[in-house]
């Protein structure tokens, strides 16, 4: 009974269904039915339901040409099928196909009769009712065009395993195989669709867009995933919303004043036709113009919306299509259609009437479809209302009239339904010639083609391979996608009819690599509908290069300020994020667009200052050498012999080095010169201190020994004084060996001391290894001028006392300032400095030491006299007797005023007294008044007076008779030390006005003036101090040593 029961009901639905009528579907019987949903209606009438009344189904409304196109290409691609001998052969596939009127309810209500046919069949009810006429099930189904209608169909469909394949369902959610098991479709996945909308905003540089979506599972994924990679691209979404084609009126209008009152300039609209007709009604009355609109394929051709009055705020639309196939003999088939002679179809009743605005006769008054039909007409959704429509004649012309009907130039959909069918018709291939054995199934079996049944073909369906018509691989996934490529339209007005016309101007390819998947040629592009540049829909204007994007507080990251690079930076492009670091050796250019190399410094040969310093060391090098030249050619000359001739070789050859020191500072540093330079530096100036600290230190101790001794004359051989200058100069070297082994210099690039210059210097490698070079060398000058100073009144052409002490204190000082000018300098001008004080220091010993004596050489060479030489040196000896024999005088006069209480002579009082002895040589010889001798006067200062000293030196034929009168001065020397001066024939009155137990103070210059005063040494009345310390007096032997043998006469010196 149960049975039977259900049977009763089964067959009660099944008559249900068939109350549409053969007038509302299109059918056709054969061994293997295939189902197919098809949108010839684009919605449903509203329509109210009270309840009082039994509610009836909602009626279709608006037809769709495109859709029909479709319904065609199913029909089509069955009768290609079905007289094809390679394919199913002996097999004929029939065909049930319904309108889904774009809406869900539709849609189950057509399903509804696959899956009810499928469960007769299943329940094999044969033995218990006597069912004639049975009609085969429905193994699979091609649609639907909606992904909300597919994924209500895909729902049902699955629970039964009925293979569902689809032309135009794009959501990305019916990839979900745990969701949608029999689910497969011809055309790609939305999620490359929703990339490749990225990746246009991004192309063109677009930062701020709105976005709008159908309120279905085809809208909001499809946005959903835009949202996702435009995340990642840093695009901003000024606004997001939501549409349906049954929105209230008052939210569509509220939605078009979002759309006017937003500053982005690019709508994305993930939607279909009919749920965005509406909004654009509502923009068009608005006048929202200036906008570009990004279309999804579901809308980008869609006859509703590219339409000529929607031209002004839709013009130059950009949108993606569908590959475009080729189905042959398809143009034929369409022209064909007619309503005697289609009588399969139910819908072309219909169609006829509405390409030709006229009505078909129909004797059936109860038919659904003329009702709608006509209903449609006093509404005013059709091209006209019944009453001005006449009957047509059979006889139009299909041709004649332009409808997307026969818009067959891209067969995108139409294609994809024409690929569907034959998928399907190769899985039932596969079955068909299945081996018994090698099948897919348990143990190798194969299903039975004539009993075939609909789980059997999605198993072979989700495994299917094959070439289509036009030579592609067709293959589905594991989530029953297939990869695809699209077509990016650009909406034109043709200038011939002002129609809508779909200009290809890129392509999308899913399979390339990132950055390689799209291509647009720009030169194509008309925005807006008629211009050529690029519109702007950003945020904010575009930083430009050199500049970076700053962030506003409480703004998305799209609105933002233009910042200028920090110095070191750059950007080269435009609206950049961030701005990129030069490198170590690059800084930015005034304006931060590109890193130019930065400066190179260092003291250039061929800078001024370079140039400058070289001359300055040339010019030393020039005069040292000079100096020396000068110095060889009168090597024999009495000043030259009187200097020390070998240490001044020594010491002008060192002068020569420290010039030439100077040069290794100057030009590009380099590892080698930067290792060259300081230890050359500091062994020529200990060179030249050594020179000098020996030759004086050597005069001041002849000078002050009492009596010359062989011992004496050894150590002050020139042997030693070469010795002593090796050993402190190879403490220098000692110094600078250490330093380039343990810390040697290297060349240094730096970049810290400021940013746009690298200074290249030397990097000293130990500063402490520096300072005990610079000090060492300044410790020998110390010596040098401890010993000089000490000096300085000796007989100026010994040692030039004065001069050397001058030129040490010009050398501390050039040193002592180097020290805080070499701190506080940097790059360049360090080595600059030490420049400067090597010439400093070696231009002050140069000049102090040589330019006198090159001045006597060369220009008073009457002063370059051995008697010059002589008479200094005896007026030195002169000096220093004289102190002696004044303090010893002035001792004994105190100690008489002590004992006898006499009292000296006054101030003005003289003395006057003579010897008393003879001197055998008073008288001068005959030859001697023939030949005057040479000699020289000396002006003798000491206490309050000055004598005036002449001396006289005979040539060389008379040195015997002054050897005579040397020794004769001698032995009177030795007999009456405390009571004379010397034992001269002259008389030599004194006159002092010096103060008691004050010593004299002495000077000896040399002059010639013979006319001089002729003051008197005497003595004050005051006590004087009694001097424990007494000056011995230098031997005449010891002065003849220095003098030289020539014979000494004193002349008679004028009181």
């Amino acid at each position: 009974m149960t049975f039977y029961t259900f049977c009763l009901l089964l067959f009660a639905f099944t008559w249900n269904t068939s109350a549409y009528g053969p007038n509302q579907r299109a059918q056709k019987k054969g061994d293997i039915i295939l189902g197919g949903l098809f949108p010839i209606h684009f919605g449903v009438a509203e329509k109210h339901q009270d309840m009082k009344s039994r509610p009836e189904s909602g009626e279709c409304i608006r037809y769709n040409f495109r859709g029909f196109r479709w319904l065609q290409a199913m029909i089509f691609a069955i009768e290609e099928i079905n007289n094809s001998p390679a394919l199913l052969p002996n097999v004929t596939l029939g065909y049930s196909i319904f309108d889904t009127c774009n809406t869900v309810s539709k849609a189950l209500e057509a399903t509804l009769s696959f899956v009810a046919q499928n469960k007769i069949d299943s329940l094999n009810l044969d033995e218990f009712c006597n069912c004639s006429e049975h009609i085969p099930s429905t193994i699979a189904v091609v649609g639907a065009t909606g992904s909300g209608i597919s994924t209500a169909v895909a729902n049902l469909l699955s629970l039964f395993h009925i293979p569902q394949v689809s032309y135009a369902s794009s959501s990305r959610l019916l990839s979900k195989k745990n969701d949608y098991k029999s689910f497969l479709r011809t055309i790609p996945n939305d999620d490359h669709q929703a990339t490749a909308m990225a990746d246009i905003v991004e192309y063109f540089r677009w930062n701020w867009v709105g976005t709008i979506a159908a309120d279905d599972n085809y809208g909001r994924p499809g946005i959903e995933k835009f949202r996702e990679e435009t995340e990642e691209r840093n695009i901003c979404i000024d606004f997001s919303e939501l549409i349906t084609q049954y929105l209230p009126e008052d939210k569509i209008q509220q939605v078009a004043e979002v759309i006017q009152n937003s500053t982005a300039k690019v709508i994305v609209v993930f939607s279909s036709g009919p749920d965005l007709e509406p909004l654009i009604k509502q923009i068009v009355i608005h006048n929202i113009t200036g906008r570009i609109w990004l279309a999804s394929e579901a809308w980008a051709s869609s006859s509703l919306i590219a339409m000529p009055e929607f031209f002004h705020v839709m013009g130059g639309t950009i949108g993606f299509a569908l590959k475009a196939g080729q189905i042959p003999g398809f143009r034929g088939f369409l022209q064909k259609v007619h309503p005697k002679k289609s009588v399969n179809n139910g819908f072309i009743k219909e169609f006829w009437e509405e390409t030709f605005n006229c009505y078909l006769p129909d004797g059936n008054k109860n038919y659904p479809g003329s009702a709608s039909f006509h209903k449609g007409r006093d509404e005013g959704t059709g091209n006209g209302t019944a009453a001005f429509r006449l009957p047509c004649t059979g006889e139009e012309n299909i041709t004649s009239v332009e409808t997307p009907y026969m818009d067959y130039t891209h067969l995108r959909i139409s294609y994809n339904v024409y690929l569907a069918v034959y998928s399907i018709a190769h899985a039932l291939q596969e079955i068909y010639t299945c081996t018994p054995g090698k099948g897919p199934f348990t143990n190798g079996s194969c299903a039975d083609i004539k009993k075939v049944e609909a789980w059997q073909v999605l198993n072979h369906l989700l495994h299917l391979k094959f070439t289509n018509n036009m030579g592609e691989q067709v293959v589905f996934d594991r989530f029953g996608d297939v990869t695809g490529n699209y077509s990016i339209i650009n909406w034109h007005l043709s200038p011939e009819d002002g129609s809508i016309v779909f200009e290809e101007v890129g392509h999308y390819n899913v399979n390339a690599k990132n950055g390689e998947r799209l291509f647009i040629n720009e030169d194509k592009i008309l925005w807006n509908g008629f211009s050529r540049e690029v519109p702007f829909s950003n945020c904010s204007r575009d930083c430009l290069p050199g500049t970076r994007k700053g962030i506003i507080e409480g703004q998305p990251t799209c609105c933002f300020e233009c910042v200028e690079c920090t110095d070191g930076e750059i950007s080269d492009e435009t609206d950049p994020s961030n701005c990129e670091k030069c490198s170590e050796d690059s800084w930015s250019n005034e304006n931060h667009t590109v890193c130019i190399p930065k400066q190179i410094e260092f003291l250039s040969w061929t800078e001024p200052f370079g140039i400058a310093l070289t001359l300055f060391a040339v010019l030393g090098i020039f005069l040292t050498s000079f100096v020396l030249g000068v110095f060889t050619r009168f090597r024999n000359t009495p000043i030259v012999k009187a200097t020390n001739r070998e240490l001044s070789y020594l010491l002008l050859f060192s002068l020569l080095c420290c010039f030439s020191s100077s040069l290794f500072f100057i030009g590009e540093p380099q590892d080698w010169n930067c290792r060259l330079r300081q230890p050359a530096f500091g062994i020529s100036f200990v060179l030249c201190i050594s020179c000098i600290l020996v030759k004086t230190n050597r005069v001041l101790l002849v000078f002050e020994a009492k009596i010359p001794t062989s011992l004496h004359r050894k150590w002050w051989g020139l042997n030693l004084q070469f010795l002593l200058v090796f050993l402190c100069t190879f403490v220098q070297i000692v110094i600078c060996v250490i330093w380039l082994y343990t810390a040697p210099p290297s060349s240094f690039r730096n970049h810290e001391l400021e940013d746009e210059i690298i200074f290249i210097t030397c990097n000293e490698g130990s500063l402490m290894a520096l300072g005990f070079l610079i000090g060492y060398t300044c410790l020998l000058a110390a010596i040098c001028f401890f010993f000089a100073f000490k000096s300085r009144k000796l007989p100026e052409n010994f040692n030039e006392a004065k001069f050397i002490t001058f030129s040490m204190l010009i050398f501390f000082i050039v040193w002592i300032s180097f020290i805080p000018a070499y701190a506080s300098t940097y790059g360049k001008f360090v080595s600059a400095v030490e420049v400067i004080a090597i010439l400093a220091a070696s231009f002050g010993l140069l000049a102090c030491i040589f330019f006198n004596k090159v001045y006597i050489i060369l220009f008073k060479p009457s002063r370059n006299t051995i008697e010059e030489v002589r008479c200094s040196t005896a007026a030195h000896a002169f000096k220093v007797a004289a102190r002696a024999t004044l303090r010893r005088s002035n001792v004994s006069r105190k100690r008489s005023n002590s004992l006898g209480g006499s009292t000296g002579s006054t101030p003005s009082s003289s003395i006057s007294s003579k010897s008393n002895h003879e001197n055998p040589f008073a008288q001068p010889t005959p030859i001697e008044q023939q030949q005057p001798p040479h000699g020289c006067k000396q002006k003798v200062s000491f206490g309050g007076g000055t004598v005036t000293l002449s001396l006289s030196f005979e040539e060389h034929q008379k040195n015997a008779v002054a050897n005579r009168n040397a020794k004769h001065r001698n032995s009177l020397e030795a007999q009456n030390s405390d009571d004379s001066l010397m034992r001269h024939k002259a008389l030599l009155p004194l006159q002092s006005s010096e103060p008691l137990g004050t010593e004299p103070n002495f000077q000896a210059p040399s002059n010639q003036d013979t006319n001089a005063q002729e003051p008197v040494l005497g003595e004050t009345k005051e006590g004087r101090q009694n001097l424990e310390e007494e000056q011995p007096p230098l031997s005449a032997t010891y002065l003849q040593s220095f003098v030289g043998s020539d014979s000494v006469i004193e002349n008679t010196i004028h009181s």
